[in-house]
């Protein structure tokens, strides 16, 4: 099953299905991509099914990176925000998972962002309570690991719009800043533009080609739109599909 083009502009193109199955997008085309995939803890997603066996989601993580992979550009980079471990039953390195399965797809590791999201609750369960027993260890960040295709340095020049003082702000591998509301935003998982704002600025040029393959809410949309990047979002739900289209008119 193909995608459709749910909504298209100069600058941004929204196409609705399953990305796995995505035929649209053309063969080493992408500078750029920026996401945060299905972590597989029970999201409703709507049309995703984000409670795979865990079997399952390594093959799906696999075939979604594998897809990507032929996506990129040969300088193509990756910016994947992953979790550092998830818990749903058993605890799990998620974070080490997904960039395992990465570089056996092929993907080449360049570095690992921590973001400090700061945001725990403080009814979040943290096991036997002032006991050795079985405490449990909440982390406040997430990761945004940085890969490339086949090479890091860029194949051609091009202009970058990043500042002095973002750059030497961003190179440090510690970025602060909170998360973003699903209320306010309308999606059970969002993040902040400014993530893939730092990310697009940092990693690619004006002008550059940027996906998100688990468009969401479309806040990398939203980010190249503001950047004057072209981008290409990828969602499966017709309805986030519907949101993101509402976001990305506003700019």
């Amino acid at each position: 099953m193909n995608t459709r083009i749910f909504y298209k502009d100069e600058n941004s193109v929204i196409l609705q299905g399953d990305m796995l199955f995505d035929e649209r997008i053309s063969e080493n085309h992408i500078d750029l991509i920026v996401t945060s995939p299905p972590y597989n803890v029970g999201k409703n997603y709507g049309k995703a099914n984000d409670n795979l066996e865990f079997g399952d989601y390594i093959r799906f993580t696999y075939n979604w990176l594998k897809k990507c992979y032929g996506w990129a550009k040969p300088d193509g980079r990756l910016c994947m925000n992953i979790p550092i471990d998830t818990g749903k039953g058993v605890q799990r390195s998620l974070g080490a998972d997904i960039t395992c399965i990465a570089k056996d797809v092929g993907w080449n590791y360049r570095t690992t962002i921590v973001w400090n999201e700061g945001n725990i609750s403080k009814n979040s369960a943290r096991g036997s309570f002032m006991s050795a027993s079985s405490p449990h260890v909440i982390a406040p960040a997430e990761l945004i690991v940085v890969m490339y295709k086949k090479q890091w340095k860029k194949a051609k020049s091009g202009k970058s719009d990043i500042t002095k003082e973002e750059f030497l702000e961003w190179t440090n591998g510690l970025w602060t800043f909170s998360g973003e509301s699903k209320k306010k935003i309308g999606h059970p998982a969002p993040f902040p533009v400014e993530l893939p704002k730092r990310c697009i600025k940092l990693f690619g040029y004006i002008g550059d080609i940027v996906l998100d393959p688990f468009m969401g809410s479309g806040t990398t949309l939203v980010a190249a739109k503001m950047l004057n990047r072209k981008s290409i979002g990828i969602e499966i739900s017709d309805e986030f599909c519907e949101l993101a289209f509402r976001r990305i008119l506003k700019y």
